[in-house]
């Protein structure tokens, strides 16, 4: 069973992460045949305060 592990900057909308989820399903069940049924994709949302991009955080990025 594939479980894909994906952690983006929060502000997506639920539709956004609908579509991610499928989109997911959709490759992994194209790159290695794995059923559907059988591929788990899990988000979590990170503040933007707690992810870091070159020292700074995309807060204080703007992102």
């Amino acid at each position: 069973m594939p479980i894909i592990h994906v952690n983006i900057i929060e502000g997506r909308t639920d539709q956004q992460k609908e579509l991610l989820i499928h989109e997911i399903t959709e490759a992994v069940n194209r790159a290695i045949n794995a059923p559907k049924e059988s591929v788990r994709v899990l988000i979590s949302d990170v503040p933007a305060q707690h992810w870091g991009i070159g020292g700074q955080s995309a807060k204080t990025l703007g992102r």
